[in-house]
């Protein structure tokens, strides 16, 4: 993960005149700098630009010039061209000693763009702004039209509040295509974001490829059809649905992240929302539980499922082993496990569950889900890696680590404020995703219209006033353990990589400035700036929701929702 745990350590300071900078030149930046200076003058991109990078900053300048060459047309010639004042240069280094490693200075000048930081993170965030001063159509993938290449002269100075910047994409309940994820990488990265949390596995869907244990795949990749709308409705489309990313798939989407400074945190669900391992393993259920089906198939309705992993130590032995194989694919500190929406039913009912309560010496039968998540948090430490949960795990008494540990559990918090604000209390590290507000599934206005409405309604304004770290620490020492927010984009309603963009934008847009920015936020200037920034998001062929509401094409009459 880019930056440190935790709040950054660098104070946020004012923007400089942000009336006359922002609104009044129309930069239109999201997630907005922490400060903007204007200077006299311009900078002229031409065809005999420069573009001059230290070594550690090459593959931002890689990056920098697949953006822009297409866009412009412009090669950005190496520092080894011939020196000619006359020609334009952009300065890319990430050796500033003042400068942290997610921070950068980007100066803009008659003749001269210089963008500075202490790592290639930094620098790769400062290119970001540099795109976007450039307009909407430096977003485009073949050059459009002949207007001249500008910026005004500026300074800005920007760092992020937070360490962890994240959105979850569920593939499990659709399964997205590679291409369509690297879209998304790319998506998040334009908002400076810097972790991927890709939920890989549930009950309709298991999306990795396990070497192992080939049914997963084989069998769990794949369900017969879906649930159309809210489950409530009982409807259902008749229509196969599967995928899964090989484990060069996993490769490749991981490479491409770290490329662009993101983490991809995965995360294997268990010991419930299981159905899709089961379905290819029936023995790692609960066989003998009374009236339970002898084979079961993958889950095609969504909701809370009662089937869950059995207690036996070689179905314990069977996780380690599908963890030995994630771990090997995913080189990030954090590895999700779930532990969430995990009904005791089955160890109740079934004989041998309980026998091995007893044996392990187990309180009651959702004890169990304790046990699976103490034994994943020592095998992932033995590893040198990191247990994140959802916030339910509190509830399975997990140990906290130390007050003073920069390591240990990491609790989603996404049932409610009130459950992170509990979590960190007890000592745990917090990110923070609650429902109510950062859920990116949920609709957006009260509507008949808005596709599949579900949840409450979780407009732009709501997650632009999102702020990660509750009133009621303020000024405590466990402010410290808030790491940072993430929006999560469940998928049981969105059935490709159109419906997620509907959803997600422009959402993630304000979710960023929550994330990158402070805590006083002006939601107006938001709107001002987002005038701007859907420019990019067009040019970018992103269908995001417009402020009047779903275009004919993003409506779903077919598949009713539940709004709360």
């Amino acid at each position: 993960m880019g930056g440190s745990d935790g709040q950054a350590r660098y104070a946020r300071a004012a923007v400089t005149d942000p009336d006359a900078v922002d609104r009044g030149t129309g930069l239109g930046l999201v997630p907005r700098p922490v400060e903007i200076k204007r200077s006299d003058g311009w900078f002229k991109l031409t065809a005999d630009a420069v573009l001059d990078a230290d070594a550690g900053s090459a593959g931002v300048a890689a990056l920098l010039r697949g953006w822009l060459t297409p866009a412009t047309g412009f090669p950005l010639h190496d520092a080894s061209t011939p020196a000619d004042e006359a020609r334009p240069v952009i300065s890319l280094s990430c050796d500033a000693a003042d400068l942290g490693a997610e921070e950068y200075r980007l100066v803009a000048a008659p003749g001269r763009v210089s963008i500075e930081s202490g790592s290639d993170a930094g620098v790769f965030y400062g290119a970001q702004t540099l795109r976007a001063l450039l307009g909407p159509r430096a977003y485009r993938s073949a050059r459009v039209g002949d207007e001249a290449w500008r910026i005004p002269a500026l300074t800005i100075a920007d760092r992020p509040r937070f360490g962890w910047r994240g959105a979850l994409l569920d593939v499990a309940r659709h399964f997205l295509p590679v291409r369509d994820v690297l879209r998304f990488i790319d998506q998040i990265a334009l908002h400076k974001l810097n972790i991927l949390h890709l939920h890989l596995t549930d009950d309709q869907g298991w999306r990795v490829q396990i070497k192992r244990y080939p049914r997963l795949t084989e069998v769990g990749a794949w369900r017969r059809e879906s649930q159309i709308g809210d489950r409530r409705h009982d409807r259902f489309d008749g229509r196969p649905h599967g995928g899964y990313y090989t484990q060069d798939d996993i490769r490749e989407i991981v490479a491409y992240a770290a490329e662009r400074h993101i983490t991809v945190v995965p995360e294997i669900d268990v010991p419930g929302h299981t159905g899709a391992a089961i379905a290819a393993y029936p023995e790692l259920g609960n066989t003998d539980v009374p009236g339970r089906p002898a084979d079961l198939e993958v889950v095609t309705r969504w909701g809370i499922h009662e089937d869950v992993l059995n207690a036996e130590e070689s179905t314990l032995r069977f996780v380690f082993e599908v963890f030995d194989e994630v771990l090997a694919l995913f080189p990030s500190r954090y590895i999700g496990v779930g532990g969430d929406e995990c009904p005791p039913v089955q160890w109740e009912d079934s004989a041998r569950a309980r026998a091995r309560i007893a044996e392990l010496g187990l309180s009651s039968a959702d004890a169990i889900r304790g046990w699976y998540t103490a034994q994943l948090g020592e095998y992932l430490a033995a590893r040198g890696r990191t247990l994140f949960g959802w916030d339910e795990i509190c509830d399975a008494g997990i140990q906290p680590p130390a007050r003073d540990s920069a390591s240990g559990t990491v609790i989603g918090a996404w049932r409610s404020v009130d459950h992170g604000i509990a979590a960190a209390r007890a000592g745990y590290r917090v990110v923070m995703c609650p429902e109510d507000q950062v859920y990116l599934d949920w609709r957006q206005a009260d509507g008949p219209d808005e596709p599949i409405p579900v949840g409450k309604v979780t407009d732009l304004a709501r997650v632009h006033a999102f702020e990660p770290v509750p009133r009621d620490l303020l000024g405590t020492p466990e402010a410290g353990l808030i790491l940072g927010a993430q929006c999560n984009i469940w998928t049981e309603h969105l059935d490709a990589a159109r419906a997620v963009d509907y959803a997600a934008f422009p959402r993630l847009s304000a979710f960023s400035e929550t994330v990158w920015g402070g805590a006083d936020r002006d939601f107006e200037d938001l709107r001002a700036r987002l005038a701007v920034h859907e420019r990019r998001l067009d040019a970018l062929g992103i269908e995001y929701r417009r402020d009047a509401g779903p275009l004919p094409w993003q409506s779903r009459p077919d598949a009713l929702g539940w709004p709360r």
